[in-house]
């Protein structure tokens, strides 16, 4: 076989090569946006589910502060749910008679006019939640003038 003749098959061969490799690369890069892709959708569906749960408790939460405020003897209990409930990232939004009423924590069901500018929590009706910071339930109050 002649010089030329190999040349030409080792090109052939190494342009085969260089195509083998880039659709090796291509598979790899594919796979690796496929396996991120996967992470990111388990991850929101973790989210989503635990979201679900933490919201199924809060009927549940509500009896149990309100068994607390019935039974002053429970109130020891008060602080096992404290630590739960910052266990599972969850607060209680502040709704304290006086503190400034805010619409995107607080849900309004009655105006109490008054002389002043500035709407304030006049009572909690049923308390609100943050979950990791967002609010997961508002807290439902009367609000009037201060």
């Amino acid at each position: 076989m002649k010089t030329a003749d190999l040349q030409k098959q080792v090109a052939a061969l190494e342009a085969k090569n260089a195509e083998f490799l880039n659709d090796l690369q291509r598979t790899r890069a594919d796979f690796e946006n496929f396996r991120k892709q996967v992470e990111l959708q388990k991850s929101q569906a973790m989210s989503a589910a635990r979201y679900a749960t933490v919201r199924q408790l809060l009927p549940l939460l509500d009896n149990f502060t309100l068994a607390i405020k019935m039974h002053p003897e429970l109130l020891p209990l008060q602080a096992s749910l404290d630590k739960t409930l910052q266990e599972l990232k969850l607060s209680i939004i502040d709704s304290r008679p006086g503190v400034e009423f805010n619409p995107e924590l607080h849900d309004a069901i009655t105006m109490e006019e008054g002389e002043g500018a500035k709407e304030v929590i006049a009572e909690t009706l049923r308390p609100g939640y943050l979950y990791q910071g967002e609010t997961l339930r508002a807290a439902m109050v009367k609000v009037k003038r201060a």
